[in-house]
């Protein structure tokens, strides 16, 4: 209760402190384009300028705050785990009540340390899989090469950018608009994909970012956990890219289309990008039976990973935004091997995600919005002879209000097929969990 109190006490320090920094001038300092808040929305990466002039080392921190109050029910059609003596065992569901799950925050540091050189430090003081504070991760960007000299290869850098870190990849454009632990301010609706492309990674990023046209070109060492110890390990780097274009047509009009693909490789890495989300799910506990060990140390319910080890994977992401109208929409193709052991399988698997939103935002400053989200995902392993399906529906809106918060409700709805590709007794087979989520955020 004493470290719960101390750490409570910090965090109200640290934000008190953040709000203060961030009223600071914004065209010298990181909060332009990292803070969590309502005019943040709709940012993919950072946009291209003029760098700020340098004055020395600026530093500002921000941090971010969720609760959520859920009110979800569950059932499932899987057989009795068997008998004791003549008596059937029942495939018993965890008991789902109405009440506050766990709160979450993050606290951000960012700096300016030279001209067009910002750096990121993400930590999350709780999470739903963690409940001490841990690094999520953090990034250096360099825009200009003025350190080296005044004015080098200014010509290039004017539409050149390097990123290197311990941070989520660029791949795909979700991971930009997805709740990251408490930073759910740009997310809409509560919870993210089933399939959660989301990886943080040791990585190095090249961009080419000319009128509207956007490029760039990753490698990571595909790890989750960092160890230089090799063992019997095969570890083998991931390379990653991504191509899109996107305008401001006209004042009511703007339109971005871009293109992602990432193989994998290696059987201790390359294995993350569907299960790296260490922060956890926010649909809890749902479809756990009273008998899963796992319990409620299970973080990821509601998600689905295929389980790859070498994969490759496409990701095309349209978004339209035409006055309050807003669309964003997901294809996601991945193919790939599970591994067995340090050997390969010689069998490969495939699985499609599909997911669209459509937003109405509104008010004089949209401050309110209402929207729904589909979202599936169905294939299966090349040695099984069923496919896997997943369906999700969400139907929602928000209210921002201030610019730093954010109240949003949901009903959600999530379905999986009825098969025994799932696990002779396993809860997901014919599982379905619906109900209502409430959420508030804060970001700043």
């Amino acid at each position: 209760m004493r470290t719960s109190v101390l750490k409570t006490s910090v965090l109200a320090l640290l934000m008190s402190g953040g709000a203060l920094i961030a009223q600071e001038d914004t065209s010298t300092s990181m909060r332009d384009y990292l803070a969590p808040e309502k005019a943040q929305r709709n940012v993919f990466e950072d946009p291209k300028g003029t760098s700020p002039a340098y004055d020395g080392v600026k530093v500002s921190v921000g941090g971010d705050f969720a609760l959520q109050f859920q009110a979800l029910d569950h059932s499932t059609n899987a057989p009795s785990l068997g008998n004791v003596g003549t008596t059937a065992v029942p495939n018993t569901l965890q008991v789902m009540g109405s009440d506050f799950n766990l709160p979450t925050a993050n606290l951000d540091i960012n700096a300016y340390l030279g001209k067009g050189i910002k750096m990121h430090l993400r930590t999350y003081l709780s999470a739903r899989h963690h409940n001490e504070a841990w690094v999520k991760g953090g990034y250096i960007q360099v825009d200009d090469l003025d350190f080296i000299s005044e004015g080098f290869a200014a010509n290039i850098m004017k539409h050149a950018r390097v990123k290197v870190g311990m941070d989520e990849i660029n791949y795909g454009d979700y991971h930009f608009r997805r709740t990251d632990n408490a930073e759910a301010i740009n997310n809409p609706f509560v919870g993210n994909f089933i399939m959660d492309n989301f990886s943080t990674e040791a990585f190095g990023e090249g961009y080419l970012l000319y009128n509207n046209f956007i490029g760039m070109l990753g490698v990571s060492n595909g790890k989750l956990n960092q160890t230089a110890v090799k063992g019997t390990n095969s570890n083998s780097p991931s390379v990653y890219a991504k191509i899109g274009w996107d305008k401001q047509v006209s004042t009511d009009l703007r339109v971005r289309l871009t293109g992602s693909f990432i193989q994998t490789n290696g059987l201790s890495t390359g294995g993350y990008l569907y299960s790296s989300d260490r922060a956890g799910s926010r649909y809890y506990y749902t479809l756990l039976t009273q008998n899963d060990l796992m319990g409620t140390n299970n973080y990821a319910t509601g998600r689905f990973n295929p389980g790859f080890k070498k994969m490759k994977a496409v990701q095309i992401n349209p978004f339209v935004k035409y006055q309050g109208l807003e669309f964003f929409g997901a294809f996601e193709h991945v193919t790939g091997n599970k591994a067995s052991g340090m050997t390969m399988r010689p069998t490969d698997g495939d699985y499609t995600q599909l997911a669209a939103e459509l937003l109405y935002r509104f008010g004089g400053k949209e401050q309110f919005y209402v929207g729904g989200r589909y979202n599936t995902i169905s294939g299966k392993d090349d040695d099984v002879s069923d496919e896997r399906k997943i369906d999700r529906f969400n139907i929602g809106g928000g209210y921002f209000m201030t610019k730093n918060i954010l109240a949003k409700v949901e009903y959600v709805q999530q379905n999986y097929n009825d098969s025994a590709v799932w696990g002779a007794t396993s809860a997901l087979r014919g599982g379905e969990f619906k109900g209502l989520m409430v959420e508030a955020t804060i970001g700043f």
